[in-house]
Parts: C-alpha cells; structure tokens; sequence
C-alpha cells in the first residue's frame, strides 16, 4: 500500500467520529411545522391547530 492510501483510509475511518464530536452541547432541537400546524411534544409530529 502507498502512503496515499493509508492516508486517505485513515481519514474515511475518522471522519464520523468528527463529525459527532462536532455536533455535540445541543440541548434542543429546532422543529418547524407548516402554516396552520403545531408541534406536539407528546407525539413528537405536528398537529393541526383547531380553533
């Protein structure tokens, strides 16, 4: 094997590992519902609104 592909196995073998240490500290999630609808956190879907 080269050194090339050594190098580029080891950053395929890495990369997801990156990519959650990146993502990490999120304490919420942000959910957008379409016009007329609202988040239901019990079902965790959006509901339409009656009334």
């Amino acid at each position: 094997m080269t050194i090339k592909t050594l190098l580029t196995a080891a950053a395929l073998a890495v990369a997801p590992f990156a990519a959650t240490a990146a993502c990490t500290g999120h304490s919420e999630a942000k959910v957008s519902c379409a016009e007329g609808m609202q988040f239901d956190a019990a079902t965790g879907t959006c509901k339409t609104v009656s009334g």
